[in-house]
């Protein structure tokens, strides 16, 4: 695989939703883009369509080929847990209109590829985003967790390619 494969990660909160844009020639990932959507106007289906939109806008600039997010993990709180996940479900269903692949994560697996542990902090998740994409900055927490999300993908996509399958959530139409 040399031809170059951009991927979005996508860190999805109800207050706060990082993403991350990398492209993958063969193995090597590039630094693309990384910011946060902030969603805190408003009550919560106003953040959920803050979230869409924004996510939508952001699929249309980068035109990804693959989109990664992250899945929800168990919280103590359940409705937090419900939160998380209705912005999670608002995220991938703005990239329902674009021609893209959607896959999952949990958040131990990206921490595990990405740091070498699934229990890593978000500071040492940051600090291995920005050594393996060598940035001159530290991303916000969310934007690296969303890096982070973009890198487990890339790294795992060869195994993919080699066992015939994948995880797609969403698939191209």
């Amino acid at each position: 695989m040399t031809d170059r494969q951009r991927i979005l990660g996508i860190d999805p909160g109800s207050r706060l939703t990082g993403f991350g844009v990398l492209d993958f020639r063969g193995d090597t990932p590039a630094y693309v883009a990384s910011g946060t959507v902030a969603s805190v106007d408003g009550g919560f289906a106003d953040r959920l369509r803050q979230i869409f939109d924004s996510v939508s806008g952001i699929v249309l600039e980068y035109q990804p080929d693959i989109v990664v997010v992250e899945s929800v993990f168990m919280h103590k709180n359940a409705s937090s847990a419900l939160k998380l996940g209705h912005a999670r479900s608002a995220a991938i269903c703005a990239t329902f209109e674009h021609d893209v692949e959607v896959f999952e994560y949990a958040p131990r697996e990206i921490k595990q590829a990405v740091v070498g542990t699934g229990a890593a902090t978000k500071e040492q998740v940051q600090h291995m985003v920005v050594s393996i994409l060598k940035l001159g900055g530290t991303p916000a927490p969310d934007a690296a967790d969303a890096l982070a999300a973009a890198l487990c993908h890339g790294n795992q996509r060869r195994m993919r390619v080699q066992l015939g399958g994948g995880s797609a959530i969403a698939s191209r139409r």
